[in-house]
């Protein structure tokens, strides 16, 4: 089992264990969270939660904006996580725990807004995943046509369950072992395909659509980038997150921006942006970029074709295994407050992981799975993550004037400016995502509305949590 807990250091205002206002019995067992997690393993979750978006669903923004279309709303969305990712470390280190935004949120603003901010966080959370096993499935299916995609998914699904239930430590040397690997194979097949790059394939039809192209283009952007901030999930479970956090977060971001350029730039500069859009004239856009630029230079049949895509799996694996990891802290989080029954806010007494919460999101992600409808799975989860974003950012503003003493061993540079520039960057992608995906968008604030009115109604004046949240 991992060492024991390390102190918090002194004049941390959030020293207190989050599961202190438990029943007596759950103290006296002394279930909590252990703090195992260094910055490695951290830049290992940080780029393990994203990576799947190099392999996977950026492509489709070529097809609505083209390459400098998307060119252009990446860069925009870069800006965008840069200065969201130091003004949500501020956050992080200062209240290092499991829930994230919702527990940001909730001190820097007001219960109902750290309701909206946890459910928002929630949604992203447990509908990325699904996505992302379809995608396994269907890769796996390939080399094995006799297993079915959902079988295979919900395999996978068991599997990493499993494994996030065994202990933290367990599961993040794994996210770190597949994540390196996956890592690996972006660079080799930049390696494999910018000796072929042509700077006329960059320019080929480069701006079809206008600056329309550009606004359609950023739901898209936004996935190359989906899912980082899910580091802050497990500060609780850090060891001196005050230093840690800044240290993972910051570098997992650098190397997720230089990973995404590389792959845009040697996808497209080998045969040109609809070459790694439709794999044949009139065919429906295909989500697998990179196999279609490397047939464009070894043909299907080669060894390096082969092994880089059986490879490339590892990117799918590490951010659906990561994910899983992030959103159990999450759920944990809403059990343990009881906004959501309080045995999801349980830790498992021998692993020390929150158990049941993975189960639940488990069975939530096969339910999501079963629907078929991946493409509307991955809009809803951007969804959530924009509110996640614009809540997160107002949170920064707001704690800066409402706590100025709070403790924050790390201060976001050039304040206000980076959580106002992230903060206008995400409403814009707010109001983008809305007016193109109107059915979609009622769906996901229909959840938001209903699961408030339950908060708001049957919740938030029960005695469970108004001791807990306060914890």
């Amino acid at each position: 089992m991992p060492p024991p807990t390390r102190p918090s250091a002194p004049g941390n205002v959030h020293q207190q264990d989050p599961g202190q206002a438990r029943s007596s019995k759950d103290a006296s067992e002394g279930a909590h969270l252990s703090r195992t997690l260094g910055p490695v393993m951290l830049w290992g979750l940080g780029v393990g939660y994203v990576i799947s978006g190099m392999y996977f669903g950026w492509n489709l923004g070529l097809a609505e904006g083209g390459t400098l279309g998307l060119a252009i709303a990446t860069g925009v969305i870069i800006i965008m996580y840069i200065t969201f990712t130091f003004s949500y470390t501020e956050l992080a280190c200062a209240i290092p725990k499991a829930g994230g935004v919702f527990d940001y949120a909730n001190r820097g603003l007001n219960r109902e807004f750290g309701f909206i901010a946890g459910m928002a966080q929630l949604i992203e959370f447990l509908f990325a995943p699904p996505a992302i096993a379809a995608a396994i499935g269907a890769y796996f299916h390939i080399f094995f046509p006799g297993f079915s995609v959902q079988g295979i998914a919900i395999t996978a699904y068991l599997l990493f369950t499993c494994l996030n239930i065994y202990g933290v430590k367990a599961a993040a040397v794994f996210e770190l072992i597949v994540t390196v690997l996956a890592v690996f194979e972006l660079l080799l097949f930049s390696g494999i395909t910018l000796p072929h790059f042509s700077m006329q394939h960059l320019r080929e039809n480069a701006f079809p659509f206008g600056w329309r192209g550009v606004w359609a283009s950023i739901p898209f952007a936004i996935w190359f980038f989906l899912g980082l901030e899910g580091v802050a999930n497990v500060a609780e479970e850090t060891v001196n997150p005050q230093r840690n956090v800044l240290l993972g977060f910051g570098s997992a971001l650098a190397t997720l921006v230089l990973l995404c350029v590389l792959v845009f730039i040697s996808s497209i500069g080998v045969g040109g942006w609809e070459a790694i859009v439709y794999p044949s004239l009139g065919a429906p856009p295909s989500d697998s970029p990179l196999p279609l630029a490397l047939s464009k230079i070894a043909g299907t049949g080669t060894l390096v074709y082969h092994l880089l895509i059986t490879i490339g799996l590892m990117g799918l694996v590490a951010s659906f295994h990561g994910i899983i990891l992030a959103a159990s802290r999450a759920t944990y989080e809403f059990g343990r407050v009881r906004y959501i029954p309080g045995v999801f806010g349980k830790i498992h007494t021998r692993f020390k992981t929150p158990a049941n919460a993975l189960v639940v999101n488990m069975v939530i992600g096969i339910i999501a799975l079963l629907s078929g409808k991946t493409d509307q799975i991955i809009t809803i989860s951007v969804f959530g993550a924009i509110t996640l974003y614009i809540l997160s950012m107002i949170t920064v503003l707001t704690l800066r004037r409402r706590e100025p003493a709070l403790a924050r061993p790390f201060r976001v540079p050039f304040y206000p400016w980076f959580p106002l520039v992230a903060l206008t960057i995400a409403a814009i992608s707010l109001i983008a995502m809305v007016t193109l995906n109107i059915k979609l968008a009622v769906i996901y604030f229909s959840i938001l509305a209903l699961s408030y009115i339950w908060f708001h109604f049957f919740v938030k004046r029960t005695p469970d949590a108004e001791k807990t949240i306060n914890s």
